[in-house]
């Protein structure tokens, strides 16, 4: 399976649910997105298919090792970019934003450069 920006946004949701909860539910990750409940359950279907995600006899939702490592780096790229941006004098909420969507198109060259620019500093 291929991971869509989508997927990649379920992935990192869960990730940040299960940092503050030990049972993360789809209701939950509904919420956070603000996508229906019918959406959510046919992607965490899709991403238990493909071995992301395992979900528990009490419907809670955890990642997978595979799932984990792809989770958290779609969040480091998150918060390595805004945190970039916030520095150079962009706000927070339009950095947190631009972050998001940045976080799912930038090649691992460019943000390689960037981790090593910010390590510089």
């Amino acid at each position: 399976m291929t991971i869509s920006e989508s997927k990649e946004n379920y992935l990192e949701i869960i990730y940040i649910l299960s940092q503050k909860s030990n049972k993360v539910k789809a209701i939950d990750i509904a919420k956070n997105l603000n996508f229906s409940r019918a959406s959510v359950s046919v992607a965490l279907k899709q991403l238990k298919q493909a071995k992301y995600i395992n979900v528990g006899e009490d419907s809670s939702i955890t990642l997978t090792p595979k799932g984990r490592a792809f989770a958290l780096g779609v969040y480091e790229k998150h918060e390595i970019l805004s945190a970039w941006l916030v520095s150079i004098g962009v706000s927070q909420q339009t950095a947190l934003e631009d972050a998001c969507k940045i976080e799912h198109i930038i090649s691992e060259e460019s943000f390689t450069a960037i981790k090593k620019h910010l390590k510089k500093k």
